[in-house]
This record gives C-alpha cells, sequence and structure tokens, in this order.
C-alpha cells in the first residue's frame, strides 16, 4: 500500500562514465527498485566522468538505502554523497523570530525599547485588558506539547516532538498568519502541566494543546478551560473532529444520505475517536458504535475511564456487542482513528449500500484504500497521496484566526460546528464529488471562511 512520496525523498550524487547511455542506465536502476526520479542535474562534466544528482522519492528509510545501492552497483558509478532532502528542511528548525518594526536609529530605540517601553508596560499595568491591543499576545498561540503522543511515533519526548511543533507554528503562520510558538514541556505530569500552562499564559491570546496521551489529555483541557481566560483548545481532539463533522456532511450529500438516519462506526475512542463522537452527537445521528481495542463500548464492559463511561451511555443504543467486524454490518459510516489494516474489502461489503469509508490512521489507515473502493460510495483517508485527505491544517489555522480576531476567552461546540460548516461549504455544489468532499489544504478560501465563522460564532 506504501507508494513512494515526498517525505522520503533523497539526492543521491553519483560519478558515471560519460557515456551516452549513462543516463538511462541511472534512471533504469532507480526505477527497477521502484523509486520515483523528481529531478535530475548534471552536476560537473569531464572527459572522462560525469557528477549528476538524482532527486527521487522512496516510500522509507530502507528503500532509500536500497535506491543508493541499486546506483553503486552499476559498473562505474560511484554514490558521492546520500542526502535526506526531509532533514535538510529540519536543519536548524523550522521558523524564526523577526522584528515587526524598524530599528534604524536611537529614535526608533527609544520608542521600541527604554525608555519609551516604559509608558507601555505603565499602561497595561493599569488596564492589563490593555495586553492584547498593545502586545504579541493579540496575534500569538502556544504550542503545548507533553511529546506523548507524537503522531503515530507514540510516547517519544519533548525534545522529539519539537520538530512536529516548529511545523505546527508554521502552519499556523502561512495559512492564518497567527504568530505561533512551540512549548514542549519536561513533565509529563497533570499537575506540572496544567500549572505550567498557567504560568506562561499571560503572553498567549490562545492555547493549542499537542500531542497528549489519553486519557489525560481530557484531564487537561478541561482544567486549562476553567482556569485560563484565552481559548484553549485540543487538536488532536477538536481538529480532527471539525474536519471529520466537514467532510463527513459532503459525503453524504455526495450519497444522498441524512445524518439522523446514519449508523456510523467510530473506531479508536481516545482523543480524537471521543471529540468526533461528541461534536457529532451535536448533529443528531442515527445511531454511533464506538469500537476499541476490546471491541463495540458498551455499558455493560464495566468499564472504568470515565471517558468510556461517558461514550457508552451516549452511543449504541441497542446495547450491541461484538468486535469491530460485527460492528460494521449494515454501517452507513465508518470512521477510522485507531490502528492499519483492521479491516479488508468483505467487511466493507457487510455495510449499507453507498457507504462511506473514513480510514484515517496514519500513515496506515485501517483498510487499504483501493479494498475499500471496492465497495464503497465514498472513501476518505489522512493521506496527501489518496483523494479526500482529511487533514487539520483545514481547521486550525483559520480557528485560531477566528478566536484571536474576537479576542475570545473560551472555545464552544457551536464554534466547533461554525468552522467544521465553513469548511464543508468551500466545496460547492459544481465540485462535489465522490473523490472531493473536502477542499485542499493549499485552498486559500479554507482559512478566511473558517475564521469568519468562528468569529462571527464568538461574537453572536
Amino acid at each position: 500500500m506504501p507508494v513512494p512520496g515526498p517525505g522520503y525523498s533523497i539526492t543521491v550524487r553519483v560519478e558515471a562514465p560519460p557515456s551516452a547511455g549513462a543516463a538511462g542506465d541511472l534512471t533504469s536502476a532507480v526505477g527497477r527498485v521502484g523509486g520515483v526520479i523528481t529531478a535530475f542535474d548534471v552536476v560537473e562534466s569531464h572527459s572522462d566522468r560525469v557528477v549528476v544528482d538524482i532527486t527521487c522519492n522512496a516510500m522509507s528509510a530502507n528503500h532509500a538505502r536500497d535506491i543508493t545501492d541499486a546506483l553503486q552497483a552499476l559498473p562505474g558509478v560511484e554514490v558521492r554523497k546520500v542526502s535526506d532532502r526531509t532533514f535538510l528542511m529540519h536543519l536548524g528548525g523550522k521558523i524564526e523570530v523577526s522584528a515587526k518594526v524598524a530599528l534604524r536609529n536611537r529614535d526608533d530605540l527609544s520608542r521600541a525599547y527604554t525608555p519609551g517601553v516604559a509608558r507601555v508596560c505603565t499602561a497595561i499595568a493599569e488596564n492589563p485588558a490593555d495586553a492584547r491591543r498593545l502586545t504579541i499576545k493579540r496575534n500569538t498561540v502556544a504550542v503545548v506539547t507533553d511529546g506523548s503522543a507524537v503522531l503515530g511515533l507514540g510516547n517519544i519526548g519533548p525534545a522529539a516532538a519539537l520538530p512536529v511543533m516548529e511545523g505546527k507554528a508554521a502552519l499556523f503562520k502561512k495559512f492564518a498568519g497567527v504568530d505561533a510558538w512551540p512549548v514542549c514541556l519536561d513533565t509529563q505530569d497533570t499537575e506540572e502541566i496544567i500549572r505550567a500552562v498557567e504560568l506562561i499564559a499571560p503572553v498567549y491570546g490562545g492555547v493549542n494543546l499537542e500531542d497528549i496521551a489519553a486519557p489525560r489529555c481530557f484531564e487537561i483541557e478541561a482544567r486549562l478551560r476553567e482556569k485560563l481566560d484565552i481559548p484553549v483548545f485540543h487538536d488532536d481532539q477538536h481538529g480532527t473532529a471539525i474536519c471529520v463533522v466537514a467532510a463527513l456532511r459532503n459525503a453524504l450529500r455526495v450519497v444522498g444520505k441524512q445524518l439522523a438516519d446514519c449508523k456510523i462506526v467510530v473506531c479508536g475512542v481516545g482523543a480524537a475517536g471521543s471529540a468526533i463522537i461528541r461534536l457529532l452527537l451535536q448533529r443528531g445521528p442515527g445511531d454511533i458504535l464506538a469500537v476499541d481495542v476490546d471491541g463495540i463500548v458498551h455499558s455493560g464492559r464495566g468499564d472504568t475511564d470515565g471517558n468510556l463511561r461517558w461514550v457508552a451511555a451516549n452511543t449504541n443504543r441497542e446495547g450491541k456487542a461484538g468486535g469491530l467486524h460485527d460492528a460494521l454490518v449494515g454501517a452507513d459510516v465508518f470512521i477510522g482513528v485507531s490502528a492499519p489494516n483492521l479491516f479488508g474489502a468483505e467487511q466493507v461489503a457487510t455495510m449499507a449500500d453507498d457507504a462511506v469509508v473514513f480510514a484515517l490512521a496514519n500513515p496506515d489507515p485501517e483498510i487499504d484504500p483501493l479494498e475499500a473502493q471496492r465497495h464503497a460510495a465514498v472513501v476518505a483517508t489522512g493521506r496527501s497521496d489518496y483523494p479526500n485527505q482529511i487533514n487539520n491544517v483545514l481547521a486550525f489555522p483559520g480557528v485560531f484566526r477566528g478566536l484571536l480576531d474576537a479576542q475570545a476567552h473560551g472555545i464552544t461546540d457551536l464554534m466547533l460546528l461554525a468552522a467544521a460548516d465553513a469548511i464543508a461549504d468551500v466545496v460547492d455544489g459544481d465540485r462535489l464529488n465522490a473523490s472531493f468532499i473536502v477542499p485542499s489544504v493549499f485552498d486559500a478560501a479554507v482559512a478566511p471562511a473558517v475564521a469568519d465563522a468562528v468569529r462571527k460564532a464568538a461574537t453572536a
């Protein structure tokens, strides 16, 4: 199922004989082992040799080594250097701080710093609300993690989580003009995390919690929302939920079904799955069956986890038991935020006609999308190399842009639903089809539409 992609892109510098067939030999060697060449550049040319940079996409780090070995095995070819383009992008980090004001002379310095800055400090001390007007607080978000649930990598700690948080900050700036900064905390103690965020909150207009493991993330978010006067948003929960609700609204338009008539299976009841269930319930689905590693969640299981007890009390009206395959029988919709390769086409065939399958586990989904397409009418994944990528970047930049513009002190389900509707509405009726239920993450209309919807909901 994996295909070569830019996440494993390498540039191999090779020295080769200057024969007429050298270029063909090099490209053929890459192709034989499944690499996809994206650039072929002659760096040096001599009478006895040429030096070439071959840039290609691979499927994994091991596959990249296979490509390099295939080139090295050619007669007369020497591999000089292999550059991993992903690592090159991360050298020195991906974000920086830059000044918004010119500091050209003593006058500028006197206003931006001492003595003039003291007047601004005094104004804020007298009226703390002015901090939103006179400092970076009006446009700044803290991206907070403890590194306990990073992507599909698990508990890798705060330092290893930093590249993800940098990327998040870069996306905030790119798509919504929001200044975000990584805050990677060297603790996984709930009380310490809560207190640390409380202590840094005066600088920020909002907090984006990221990659904090469940169930700890639920308590951290809930208590920070109680304690702080700025919005606290756990993107793994609510960003995912917004995008799923948006995509599902359009998918059901494609197949001509109403949410109130649909049986929905949500596989994975951690941070993302629980938030999806909570937001979907606001829209009145026919029924939801939640499934975790122990099977279908129901009140008779005796779960001690508070989140699972809440899910059991609000889903599965008929008290159905069993496993994922049992839950899928007759279901209209599958939403997976769990683990790879859990079922196949034969299980999709047991679902209702015109089924919708959202297999969102990354990088490998719950079912091969090509297998799902054999029986499902609409298929979506979290991957960029298949149609209908459901990606949180559709939501969080615009959500925070709207919250900051409204100078919001919190966030509500009405704001989340407004964001979901805004994303769905970007795909108008002329463009909507089974392979296009959500807009591209690079669609310039998305973030402003989400921001406007959230701002209106926040000020209503």
